[in-house]
């Protein structure tokens, strides 16, 4: 990486890192919020959908505005009304007695702000780096997302020991001064030439999904199912090792944040692999999803809170494997002009695919331990066979079909990027 671009780099490695703690930094505290509350299991885990589907919904749009008027002139005024949205939350939980309906409302205006966030960051990174660098540059992004899970929930665990809703007070102090810094540090390139008219911005669009759309949607699909499964496993670990364990506090935290440091270094070195290895990117994320399902399969035969630990620690090794390829295969899929688009789109499924996870693990820990891991072990392995089909479609063909499929020929160059990432 140029020494000029390392200053903007750290600084841009700082929007995912903030954006993640809206939800990570809460999961060891939620419990405790259940009980300040008096909520059920499902209202408990509305506290983290009520902010990832709102993310989810408008970053669709977001990723269109970046494209049109600037990476930075979305991410910034997206962390202040991020930091505010937490502001809010800590407000109603330390004023208001009946304060759960306006910290829900609350976390809707962080899940405004978190759209134009981390997803708009990967897209930037596309923009700055070319193709030899971008495998790093994405790696370390997304281990900057994997590191702000390590932390966030021994700083939501340790803000925790002085109330409930300490957590939310930290979004305004960490995310405001992160806006600051991306306005001042970071060089956005400028676009060459007039702006595209909307009409072809989507046709050319539509092209790129028409023309790599099973690859792209594998991509997709996969991206929701490992942070689905991710962040119901972390929902389920945290209510585990208080209510079965008797583990609280910054012990508790420092314990969930064992498998996110697993991925996160993961991430790291899958990165690094990647830079020089393109070819593995689609193995890499079926490879992954596997494990995360293998690991699951073996939870539900474990009681022990040590051997537990251990297969959360390798859900963390497969979303390791499968997160910094996928945002490397989808930030390579489109030129500047369309890459916010789908990046977003890419982001918007992510978002989902947190959303889904506590609420609905929240649900099947009401029906058993061997129901909560054994039909998200299931679709995480239909997950691996879909990608590993729609990324290898050619491999089904007749010899020489390839040559007049689209879609063949583009699940490859997912997995082989040009050189300026600048194919349509």
């Amino acid at each position: 990486m140029k020494s000029e671009n390392m200053l903007p780099f750290a600084v841009l490695c700082s929007v995912p890192f903030v954006m993640v703690l809206g939800n990570s930094m809460l999961i060891p505290v939620l419990p405790k919020i259940k009980s300040a509350l008096d909520l059920s299991q499902i209202q408990t885990g509305l506290i983290i959908t009520a902010f990832s589907v709102p993310a989810g919904l408008v970053i669709l749009f977001v990723g269109i505005l970046s494209d049109r008027i600037g990476r930075k002139e979305v991410i910034s005024p997206a962390l202040i009304i991020y930091g505010l949205g937490g502001a809010g939350a800590a407000l109603a939980g330390a004023l208001l007695k009946n304060s759960y309906p306006v910290i829900i409302a609350a976390r809707v205006v962080q899940g405004v702000g978190a759209a134009g966030t981390a997803p708009i960051a990967i897209a930037l990174t596309g923009d700055i780096f070319q193709s030899e660098e971008r495998s790093k540059a994405q790696g370390l992004l997304e281990a900057s997302n994997g590191l702000g899970k390590v932390l966030s929930p021994v700083l939501g665990a340790g803000s925790g020991l002085l109330s409930w809703w300490a957590p939310f007070a930290l979004y305004a102090a960490i995310s405001i001064p992160a806006a600051i810094a991306v306005w001042v540090l970071i060089p956005e390139p400028k676009k060459k030439g007039e702006k595209t008219p909307m009409s072809r911005y989507f046709r050319d669009l539509g092209n790129i999904l028409k023309a790599k759309g099973w690859s792209l949607g594998a991509c997709y699909i996969a991206g929701g199912v490992v942070l689905m499964i991710l962040f119901g496993v972390l929902f389920y670990f945290s209510d585990m090792l208080e209510s079965r364990f008797d583990v609280t506090g910054l012990l508790k935290g420092i314990i969930i944040a064992v498998p996110i440091l697993i991925m996160s270094v993961t991430s790291f070195l899958v990165g690094l692999f990647m830079q020089t290895h393109k070819n593995w990117l689609k193995v890499a994320t079926w490879v992954g999803l596997l494990v995360v399902a293998a690991a699951l399969l073996v939870s539900s035969l474990i009681t022990k809170a040590l051997w537990l630990g251990i297969a959360m620690a390798f859900v963390g090794l497969g979303s390791g494997f499968v997160l910094p390829s996928l945002d490397t295969m989808v930030t390579s899929a489109a030129s500047g002009q369309a890459r916010g688009m789908v990046t977003s789109v890419y982001g918007a499924v992510r978002f989902f695919g947190v959303a889904l996870g506590p609420p609905a693990f929240g649900w099947l820990m009401e029906h058993g331990r061997f129901v909560v891991f054994v039909p998200p072990a299931v679709l995480a392995a239909a997950a691996a066979i879909f990608v590993m089909l729609a990324l290898q479609l050619h491999l089904l063909k007749p010899p020489g079909a390839e040559a007049n499929d689209p879609d063949a020929k583009n699940a490859e160059t997912l997995n082989n990027p040009d050189p300026a990432g600048t194919h349509n």
